[in-house]
């Protein structure tokens, strides 16, 4: 679970992961728990199957300034266009998921290192 801290950290919020306890087939659960704070920290956390709660104080000051928040408020949308469009190899999520055909390369101009212009099967777009 190391990449936990990673996700509460980009993504700016506190994160809460539990795990069962006890036998669920042919696996044992363990009861990890955590509770981890918008940096990544871990807050609380129990290594113990016999723990039934893990519990924190969270100060949701440290929402305010946290590196999370900081992206969503310096993001671009006007970016974004491009990726909302429909492309003629789009699939389905599932047929995208199980598809065995080649992804398409999207590379960045050599003349634009800022990506401002890509190119799709020889096609050049300007974003």
């Amino acid at each position: 679970m190391r990449w936990l801290p990673s996700r509460a950290h980009d993504n700016g919020m506190f994160l809460i992961f539990t795990n069962g306890v006890g036998q669920d087939e042919d696996e044992i659960r363990t009861g990890n728990a955590m509770i981890l704070d918008p940096y990544g920290r871990i807050i609380a956390e129990t290594w113990v199957a016999e723990d039934a709660i893990v519990t924190a104080e969270l100060d949701l000051e440290l929402l305010d300034k946290c590196t999370g928040q900081r992206w969503l408020r310096g993001r671009r949308p006007e970016l974004y266009g491009v990726l909302t469009e429909l492309r003629p190899d789009n699939l389905s999520p599932m047929d995208a998921r199980f598809s065995n055909a080649p992804t398409a390369i999207l590379r960045i101009s050599d003349a634009d290192s800022c990506g401002r212009h890509w190119w799709h099967e020889g096609v050049a777009r300007t974003l």
